[in-house]
């Protein structure tokens, strides 16, 4: 193996190391926001309350959107990732409405 082979299997083993770290870190982010929105599904589920608030929907879309701006993300990706999101989310409050778990 040549010397710039060699510093390039380095680099990649640096990035794919970086890759794993972020997705654990993205994966124990995730559990912790869906244990929260399922406590607020239970919330909403109690009280009759919707399981899903269009205005603030709205809002987080176009908060995160601006984030990704700022972090040089596509603001689409970002878009459909939160809707994505958002629509298990409101599964999750469906299914708490209906007295699942």
């Amino acid at each position: 193996m040549t010397d710039s082979v060699q510093k390039a299997a380095e680099l990649l083993k640096e990035h794919r190391n970086s890759i794993d770290r972020l997705d654990a870190i993205l994966t124990y982010t995730l559990a912790e926001r869906f244990k929260h929105t399922q406590a607020v599904g239970k919330l909403k589920a109690e009280h009759t309350l919707p399981p899903s608030d269009p205005a603030r929907e709205a809002q987080q879309i176009d908060r995160l959107q601006r984030m990704a701006l700022e972090a040089d993300l596509d603001p689409e990706f970002a878009k459909k990732f939160l809707n994505f999101i958002i629509s298990e989310v409101i599964h999750h409050h469906l299914e708490h409405k209906n007295g699942g778990q």
